[in-house]
């Protein structure tokens, strides 16, 4: 047997002899030193990249959150300005409604007056005509009977003419 096993086995189980301390030291160095040459450097580098992905990340979501605001107020803006000009435009409409309802008022006036002065022109011509008619008809009839009063005929026009004018203007006169 080795005499270093049997140092061992008599010792403490929980305590290691010293040549193994001392390799499991070494090789514990060794091991230590090459992930910290390798591997740490690695690590960090990765978690610098974790970190300014994540950064970055908060970064562009709060840009996006800035434009997504900013593009809200645009459309608050635009909401309102389009608002406003359905306001405008209702307005404008009103407002030209009354306008035409004016226009067609004042049209219709126009033409009832039209109506109404033609009407009256109308009716004073036939007043005329039938005054005219009535005149013939008078004079026609008076000849007649101052000729059966008379006795003698009354054909001389001018005459007639005189004597029916004579006629009407003393009725006329009568008759006020």
């Amino acid at each position: 047997m080795i005499p270093f096993a049997a140092e061992t086995a008599s010792t403490n189980p929980l305590l290691p002899s010293w040549p193994e301390f001392i390799i499991g030291t070494i090789l514990f160095a060794l091991v230590f030193g090459a992930l910290a040459k390798f591997l740490l450097p690695r690590a960090r580098e990765t978690l610098a990249q974790r970190t300014e992905m994540i950064e970055g990340g908060l970064a562009r979501s709060e840009e996006a959150q800035a434009e997504a605001q900013q593009v809200l107020e645009q459309y608050r803006q635009q909401l309102a300005d389009a608002r406003h000009e359905a306001a405008r435009l209702r307005e404008e409409a009103r407002e030209e409604g009354a306008q035409i309802i004016a226009e067609m008022r004042e049209q219709a006036q126009a033409e009832a007056r039209r109506i109404t002065e033609a009407a009256q022109a109308q009716i004073e011509a036939e007043r005329q005509q039938a005054l005219t008619s009535l005149r013939a008809e008078v004079g026609t009839l008076a000849t007649e009977l101052a000729s059966r009063i008379v006795g003698e005929s009354l054909t001389d026009e001018a005459r007639q003419s005189r004597m029916v004018d004579r006629f009407l203007s003393e009725l006329e006169v009568s008759s006020q």
